[in-house]
């Protein structure tokens, strides 16, 4: 098993260049089923969680190939088999997202309960909800959601949560239903905009994508489409906080700072200077210790569940005392648990992490829990004084395209091992 080993210490300072976003990707891909005819799918991230969806799609008979290393091209005319098995979906939340557009083009589905991350319970109810009020029988049996319905029809649909995938299933369920659907109380992530992008790019009928009300017209087919997958927000904000935490300088090109405005007023906030351009933002701590940072996480446009544990690595060696609370997933501290071993003064108090700052950390051996616990660990090791030895970077390899070589362009002491 791999695992990363990180001598801390070291200022980080260069460029480095952001990847295709994983959360934008998978829906992406998923889509590509509505198609007809082939579609290209560009700035596509090198990730296991894209290779476990590719597979998936494989093994409904869609054809995938790449080309010049980032981009994919999808045939989705030889599917025959509507199942997302339970081998493929366990380690992945978002094989879900396969519900909406097999249910949508072919009119059945049957999709193992999704996995992923121990961060807490993912209920599928608003996917089976809203996809029943457009005409769909559904039924969980087995372990499985088994969907069916000849031909959806449109609905008003106003979700009990704001939910990114239940967002993105019922969008992806509704382009080639009968009428006009209509997703009330929806995610506004950037995320679901890009999936929003795509489907258009493929003949969609969508407004309002981004906002918390989408109008979807339905069309009879959805055809040939080349697009491009927008940077991944969370891996940019992921290499501005290393930046921050070791006082350094950071520049992250080919992002987009206007999906991070939360993430760098919390920046901004902690000591950093911040500039920004088109397509790069630069952090630079001038050798400073950040002060701490009160936050809590909301759905977007508010602070992203998702760069909830890199602030509490931040917090960790910060100057002052904060607060970090969680309002979206219920089992999301256990990354503290790790850096506690790693001598960080946390104390969790039902959804909300109190931290004092220490002034360094000591290198210790720690294990991964989750995606987004493993990179906060990597970045409390990037401080820490001596070695840390990271285990479980299965979690890290879904979600982040070379971590370790990103990171020792930037100046620090990292590298892979076998344990």
């Amino acid at each position: 098993m791999d695992a990363l080993e990180i001598t801390g210490g070291i200022a980080l300072h260069g460029d480095v260049q952001i990847s295709g976003a994983k959360n934008a990707t998978l829906p992406i891909l998923a889509a590509a089923l509505l198609a007809e005819e082939p579609v290209s799918i560009g700035n596509v991230p090198h990730l296991n969680d894209v290779t476990t969806t590719i597979a998936l799609l494989a093994r409904m008979g869609v054809e995938v190939s790449m080309h010049d290393g980032m981009r994919l091209e999808v045939d989705a005319a030889g599917v025959h088999d509507f199942t997302a098995p339970y081998e493929l979906v366990k380690t992945m939340r978002a094989s879900v997202l396969v519900l909406g557009p097999l249910l949508g083009r072919y009119g059945r589905a049957d999709v193992s309960l999704p996995g992923g991350c121990a961060i807490g319970a993912r209920p599928v109810n608003i996917h089976v909800a809203g996809l029943k009020a457009m005409g769909a029988q559904v039924e969980i049996d087995g372990g499985y959601i088994r969907a069916r319905g000849s031909q959806l029809r449109g609905a008003r649909i106003v979700l009990d949560t704001v939910s990114v995938t239940g967002t993105e299933n019922l969008m992806m369920a509704a382009v080639l239903a009968r009428g006009e659907t209509v997703i009330e109380n929806a995610a506004r992530e950037p995320e679901v905009a890009d999936l929003a992008g795509f489907l258009v790019a493929m003949g969609a009928n969508i407004e309002g994508a981004g906002t918390d009300t989408i109008h979807i017209q339905g069309v009879e087919r959805l055809g040939a489409a080349d697009y491009r997958v927008m940077p991944d927000r969370i891996e940019t904000g992921t290499y501005l906080v290393a930046g921050a935490i070791t006082g350094g300088r950071v520049r992250a090109r080919g992002t987009r700072p206007d999906t991070l405005d939360a993430v760098l007023a919390k920046l901004t906030e902690a000591g950093a200077r911040i500039e920004c351009g088109e397509d790069w933002i630069e952090l630079d701590m001038e050798g400073q210790r950040p002060s701490a940072v009160d936050l809590t996480t909301a759905p977007y446009p508010a602070f992203p569940t998702d760069m909830q544990a890199q602030f509490c690595a931040l917090n960790a060696i910060a100057d002052g005392s904060g607060a970090i609370t969680e309002t979206i997933f219920e089992n999301r501290f256990q990354h503290v648990l790790e850096m506690q071993r790693m001598g960080a003064d946390f104390r969790i108090q039902g959804h909300t992490a109190f931290s004092r700052g220490v002034p360094a950390l000591k290198g210790a051996p720690v294990m991964a829990t989750d995606l987004r616990a493993s990179a906060s660990l990597v970045l409390a090791a990037l401080v820490a004084r001596g070695t840390t030895r990271v285990e479980r970077i299965y979690h890290i390899d879904r979600g982040y395209e070379c971590i370790e070589e990103k990171l020792r362009r930037l100046g620090a002491s990292i590298r892979r091992i076998q344990v």
